[in-house]
């Protein structure tokens, strides 16, 4: 059975920083590309960044430029979101997604069709 499960989130104060963790059960990430996406209450959801299964293309969102930072580990089987400066629109809850694609990423959801359920990031002081 494929799994993501998304952990790291948490509530830490404005400025401060968070490194989510996507893990892969039951497939290799490999071959997946990888997106993480946040829903903030009321708001629709929406892409932060995704990265390629080699990891060598990566895309962020205008909105996370200059403080987020993506990453894979294949060895691990788990992509990370590492999120500096982090602001209080911010808040949201983080879902990574996989989709078997090679050569490059997607910022769109409808690309994926596996997803993890979530993990609750908060930015408050």
């Amino acid at each position: 059975q494929l799994q993501l499960v998304e952990s790291g989130g948490g509530l830490v104060q404005p400025g401060g920083s968070l490194r989510l963790s996507c893990a892969a059960s039951g497939f290799t990430l490999d071959f997946y590309a990888i997106g993480w996406f946040r829903q903030a209450p009321g708001k629709e959801r929406e892409g932060v960044s995704c990265i390629s299964s080699s990891g060598g293309s990566t895309k962020l969102a205008d909105s996370v430029k200059g403080r987020f930072t993506i990453s894979r580990d294949n060895d691990k089987n788990t992509v990370y979101l590492q999120m500096n400066s982090l602001k209080p629109e911010d808040t949201a809850v983080y879902y990574c997604a996989a989709t078997r694609y090679s050569g490059t990423c997607f910022s769109s959801q409808a690309w994926y069709a596996y997803w993890g359920r979530g993990t609750q990031v908060t930015v408050s002081s």
